[in-house]
């Protein structure tokens, strides 16, 4: 499937662009064959939409039981990010999902650490972010929605590259409050791709 995706740097910046860790974490969902069916996955600082659009692709799943009646069991995807880029995430994942998988992907309004009680706590299966840890002044209300958003259970999938000191601090930071391991390296386009879950876990998919 072709994926075609609007930017508007002038308009949104950083968030209207497909950025590198973005294209990765889609490759490795794809490539290691993470089954998101049936499953709820949030994505945070969406952008263009395109890791939302995939995991709702990837997540799709029907199933026709003896009496034909069709059971929908695709991914739910709730696809956030703040109220500026929304109606530009809208238009792209509109464009890109076929309609019978549009009503299981939802656009919706989050800034980290202020929308929470929008969002129902320990709720989401899996919670995957590209290239969202670049502003410092972000770690807390970062910290303080993954943490809203997790359960026990919630698998938390990162991919970024490590610019600059403060990237490595949000590791840390990260690491205080879940285990963390990083399950893959792209040397080609210089992105890691961390998990995270609550405790000790280190549970497969």
């Amino acid at each position: 499937r072709t994926i075609r995706l609007r930017q508007d740097w002038r308009r949104l910046g950083v968030a209207a662009v497909v950025w590198d860790a973005a294209v990765v974490l889609c490759t490795y969902l794809e490539m290691e064959g993470i089954d998101l069916r049936d499953r709820s996955v949030i994505e945070l600082g969406a952008g263009t939409g395109l890791l939302g659009i995939v995991a709702t692709l990837l997540g799709e799943g029907f199933f026709v039981c003896l009496f034909k009646v069709i059971y929908n069991y695709s991914a739910r995807v709730t696809i956030t990010d703040r109220a500026a880029a929304l109606e530009f995430l809208e238009s792209n994942v509109q464009a890109n999902l076929p309609s019978e998988l549009r009503p299981r992907a939802v656009v919706k309004e989050l800034t980290w650490g202020k929308d929470l009680g929008n969002f129902p706590p320990g709720a989401f299966d899996f919670i995957l972010g590209a290239d969202i840890v670049y502003l410092e002044e972000t770690f807390a209300e970062l910290l303080q929605t993954l943490e809203h958003l997790c359960s026990e259970q919630t698998v938390i999938l990162l991919s970024c590259r490590l610019r600059y000191e403060r990237d490595h601090k949000f590791l840390k930071m990260l690491r205080s409050r879940f285990s963390v391991y990083e399950v893959h390296y792209d040397s080609s386009k210089d992105v890691h791709i961390y998990k995270a879950q609550r405790g000790s876990r280190k549970d497969e998919f």
